[in-house]
């Protein structure tokens, strides 16, 4: 394990980015950017012969301990900056997601019930499935799944206020 004087000792924070301050073998040089993204879009560094993700460094070196999970706020997982960092459970971090390509509707929660031949809306809250309706118009199904989100998901909606209160 990663220890926060360790991070401290061997990188440099700049802007959501490490630098490497101190080097760890012939491959990093001094100054020069640490790490490389992956497939995921997370940026690896490989330190002490292991991956490390640079969003949960850059957590430790800034709040001196590592959540099981960190949370994107922007959703970007190559932000950085400590400021769209923060500290989740697994549930609070998959209320952030990005809509997922399988999606029909275009928008979360949002999905189409063929059996009622209208656009449902349901959100898991506190680990269940919640549902909040039936709609005909894709449009209000829209705007109720993001003030659902708003009210049920908190700081965690992907939704960051949209509509919220306009109800």
């Amino acid at each position: 394990m990663i220890s926060q004087e360790l991070a401290l000792y061997h990188f440099d924070y700049k802007d959501g980015r490490l630098y490497w301050k101190n080097r760890t073998s012939n491959r990093n040089k001094l100054g020069a950017k640490a790490g490389s993204p992956d497939k995921h879009g997370y940026v690896n560094i490989c330190f002490n012969y292991k991956k490390h993700k640079m969003h949960r460094i850059i957590y430790l070196m800034h709040h001196g301990y590592l959540p099981k999970e960190i949370d994107h706020i922007d959703g970007n997982p190559l932000n950085n900056k400590i400021e769209n960092l923060r500290a989740a459970t697994h549930s609070e971090n998959l209320k952030n997601q990005k809509i997922k390509s399988c999606n029909t509707s275009g928008n979360k929660n949002v999905g189409w019930a063929k059996r009622e031949q209208r656009w449902r809306v349901r959100l898991t809250v506190a680990g269940k499935d919640k549902h909040i309706g039936y709609f005909k118009d894709r449009e209000l199904a829209d705007l109720v799944a993001m003030e659902a989100c708003n009210l049920y998901h908190k700081e965690f909606s992907s939704y960051k206020g949209v509509l919220h209160g306009q109800f």
